[in-house]
């Protein structure tokens, strides 16, 4: 009688059936959507909100585009006009590249928008027209960019003492203190 174990039993047993093969081609799917959101769009800039929105044409539909990263003086607070043109003056009319990073609690989408190989939310930066919005990026280069920006006095950072957009956003609110205007961007 020979000792061999008969084909059948000599087969691993499956334990979980494809069940992580379907899980696998289930993180591929996801993996490529992911990649697919972060890769640059093409569109044509079509209005600017202010210095951190602008509007973009890609195909046939409106977009409107937060720039992540960044947070711009509102139109009524001081360098919110100037914020404003600055970024128009950049971008508005032009063909420029989206690369998508989310959406916010508005719908907007969230993005670095490039033109002409720069990227327009590190361009508000340098000019001294914006915040590092550190409440939703800690990208190092940004912060960079700003410390430079406040540095040379650019911009906002001429004032001795900017309030920050979230401060006035916040002391503008029904039953937000008056305090809060006096809120400071701390050096």
């Amino acid at each position: 009688m020979s000792s061999a174990v008969p084909y059948a039993s000599a087969r691993p047993a499956r334990r979980y059936g494809r069940l992580p093969a379907l899980l696998f081609l289930l993180l591929l799917q996801v993996l490529q959507q992911q990649r697919s959101d972060a890769l640059p769009i093409e569109g044509r800039c079509v209005g600017v909100s202010d210095g951190d929105t602008v509007t973009l044409v890609i195909g046939d539909r409106r977009e409107k585009v937060r720039l992540y990263g960044i947070d711009a003086p509102e139109k009524a607070q001081p360098f919110g006009q100037r914020s404003k043109q600055y970024a128009a003056s950049l971008v508005f009319g032009r063909q420029v590249g989206l690369e998508r990073s989310g959406t916010d609690r508005y719908g907007r989408t969230v993005g670095l928008v490039v033109v002409n190989g720069r990227s327009l939310n590190e361009e508000m930066l340098r000019a001294g027209l914006a915040w590092h919005y550190t409440a939703y990026s800690r990208d190092a280069r940004l912060a960079w960019i700003e410390r430079q920006a406040r540095q040379k006095r650019r911009g906002l950072w001429a004032d001795p003492r900017p309030v920050p957009p979230w401060a006035f956003r916040r002391a503008g609110k029904p039953g937000g203190d008056d305090r809060d205007r006096t809120l400071r961007q701390l050096p």
